[in-house]
């Protein structure tokens, strides 16, 4: 099946809902691991295929670099999930979801941030990229 933005965007409805759902039941306040294991289990639950923990592979000059980079979540082999329990969102968390959507060839990235009052409105952002624009 060739993914579509129409697809991507169901697909950030389904992950936005189920991050609700975790927030709703723990709330702000825990750490960024507990979120995690949570909503991977709730993602699970509603049928997504979720990779955790990821390395990240960079490449440079054709040489595979041994690293320590870790992508939270990668969903559906196409969507980056970055979770965070911060007061803000920083540039730096920014860069760091655009960086592995491009290591990971993925055309769409979300931040959650589980340290706010409502997930929809102030707890999560998509980011897209070149690859996204190419989809129909």
């Amino acid at each position: 099946m060739k993914k579509s933005k129409e697809y991507y965007s169901n697909l950030i409805y389904k992950v936005n809902g189920a991050a609700i759902e975790v927030h709703k039941e723990l709330g702000p306040g825990l750490l960024e691991s507990i979120y995690h294991k949570c909503l991977k289990y709730e993602l699970e639950l509603r049928g997504l295929v979720v990779s955790s923990e990821l390395k990240v592979p960079v490449l440079y000059k054709e040489m595979e670099i041994e690293t320590n980079l870790k992508c939270d979540l990668f969903i559906e082999n196409g969507l980056v999930v970055e979770l965070k329990a911060v007061e803000k969102i920083l540039p730096v968390h920014e860069a760091q979801i655009l960086t592995y959507m491009t290591l990971l060839n993925a055309p769409i990235g979300l931040i959650i941030n589980f340290n706010c009052t409502n997930i929809w409105k102030e707890g999560q952002k998509t980011y897209v990229n070149k690859l996204y624009k190419n989809l129909n």
